[in-house]
C-alpha cells in the first residue's frame, strides 16, 4: 500500500487503550509495582481479545506480531515523548503497512 491509500487510525484512540492498558497492568501487578517481565505478552493479549485495537486498526491482529512492535517500541528512546504515543505511532505503521 502507498502512503496515499493507507488506512488512517486513530492514534489518540490507541494512544489511550495503550493507557488503559497500563494501568490495568500496573494494577494487576501492584504486589511487584508493575513489574513483570513478560509485559508485552500481557499487554497484547488484553490489545487483541479485550479492547478495540483491531477495529481501529481495521483488521484482526496476531497477538505475537504484536508482542513484537511492543517490544520493539520499548527500546526506543523516550525522547521525551510519553511511552504510549510512541507505542501507539508504532502499533499504526505495523498494523497499517
Amino acid at each position: 500500500m502507498t502512503s496515499d491509500t493507507r488506512r488512517q487510525v486513530d492514534l489518540a484512540a490507541v494512544t489511550a487503550l495503550l493507557r488503559e492498558v497500563g494501568d490495568l497492568h500496573h494494577r494487576a501487578y501492584r504486589i511487584t509495582d508493575g513489574e513483570h517481565a513478560d509485559w508485552a505478552t500481557w499487554y497484547a493479549t488484553w490489545l487483541v481479545e479485550l479492547s478495540e485495537l483491531p477495529q481501529l486498526l481495521g483488521r484482526d491482529v496476531v497477538r505475537s506480531e504484536l508482542v513484537h512492535v511492543l517490544v520493539e517500541a520499548g527500546r526506543e528512546p523516550a525522547d521525551g515523548v510519553p511511552w504510549e504515543e510512541t507505542y501507539a505511532r508504532r502499533i499504526a505503521e505495523r498494523f497499517t503497512a
